[in-house]
């Protein structure tokens, strides 16, 4: 008999603990809960007011006509921006690894076709000889961007402001 009531005892205790520990879970749920309530609601006006600005900027002007204009010239290409041709080749090593690069010419003045294929020549010279480990993870690309940067400003005597990149794959 004293090892069903020690039983009954331990029984009694984990009910007990199990209870407590499923309350404390509840009430730290309802916590929780309760300070998402609130910052959402801290944040929410923020959001209403600029989604209220937004929408007074769309209707300004024309009947909101005047918004579609500025997205269509966003996408207007520039007179001094010169797009060149896909550039793709062959890596150094490993030599079974290709390269696809878009790139355009952001020209300081007016555009020069015949220094943007001499660009286009140099660029392609310059990334047969780049290894597949330079050019690896963001820190090597970013490396890539300086150097053809560099290659592009020294090429065309400063009349290049920058070489924007368009597409980059790697096989």
């Amino acid at each position: 008999m004293a090892d069903s009531e020690g039983e009954e005892e331990e029984q009694g205790k984990k009910k007990s603990g199990m209870i407590v520990t499923i309350a404390v879970v509840l009430v730290l749920s309802g916590l929780a809960g309760g300070g998402g309530w609130v910052v959402g609601g801290m944040l929410a006006p923020q959001v209403a007011v600029e989604e209220e600005v937004a929408a007074e900027a769309d209707l300004g002007g024309d009947e909101g006509h005047e918004g579609g204009k500025d997205e269509e010239e966003e996408h207007k290409p520039r007179e001094n921006v010169i797009p060149l041709d896909p550039i793709t080749t062959n890596l150094s090593y490993p030599s079974d690894s290709w390269i696809r690069i878009e790139v355009s010419l952001a020209f300081g003045g007016a555009p020069d076709l015949a220094l943007a294929d001499q660009i286009h020549q140099d660029v392609l010279s310059y990334l047969r000889t780049v290894s597949l480990q330079q050019i690896e993870g963001p820190r090597g690309f970013q490396y890539l961007r300086d150097d053809l940067r560099e290659r592009v400003r020294l090429r065309s005597e400063g009349r290049v402001n920058d070489i924007l990149f368009r597409t980059f794959v790697i096989e």
